[in-house]
């Protein structure tokens, strides 16, 4: 451990050292960390854009059109895959965002049994304005670390990401 404070981490740490000081504890150190990072930042940013009168999985949606370019246009199916949920989770969310008018649903002119989901100009303004507020927050939460320390983390969580998935297969 570093000459950095103690963190929860490292009480849990030092409770299974004394009780199994056989463990090789250095993946729950990471892992535990990255955890109650995640959940934090979660929390974090989901405050952020409550104002914008969105939820972090609304949030995504309407980052995932606005990413997409001009016109801000996907089909159902493809919001679906690319956010990892199922039709039933994702029709909620169409649901919610096209009531607050920021999306709107509209036939598919290439197929008649298809939708399309289009950004609204509203729904343009928000996630802009979101996205913007949500780096902000996690521009802040990286302030303890300086460029260099920033850029390394993001490449070890990078390769460690990757390595994970290539085990998933």
């Amino acid at each position: 451990m570093s000459a950095e404070r103690k963190d929860a981490v490292d009480a849990i740490i030092e409770q299974w050292a004394a009780v199994r000081p056989d463990l090789d504890t250095r993946a729950m150190e990471v892992f535990g960390r990255i955890y109650r990072l995640s959940r934090a930042m979660g929390d974090r940013v989901e405050k952020v854009y409550a104002p914008y009168g969105i939820s972090r999985g609304e949030f995504d949606v309407l980052a995932t059109l606005r990413r997409a370019g001009e016109p801000y246009t996907l089909s159902p199916r493809r919001l679906s895959s690319t956010l990892m949920l199922t039709t039933g989770g994702m029709t909620g969310r169409l649901d919610k965002l096209e009531r607050a008018a920021l999306l709107r649903r509209s036939p598919d002119p290439h197929d008649r049994r298809g939708l399309q989901v289009t950004l609204t100009e509203k729904g343009l303004a928000v996630i802009d304005e979101a996205v913007a507020a949500g780096l902000a927050a996690q521009t802040a939460a990286l302030s303890p670390l300086d460029d260099e320390q920033a850029d390394q983390l993001a490449d070890l969580l990078r390769k460690l990401l990757a390595g994970t998935q290539d085990s998933e297969h």
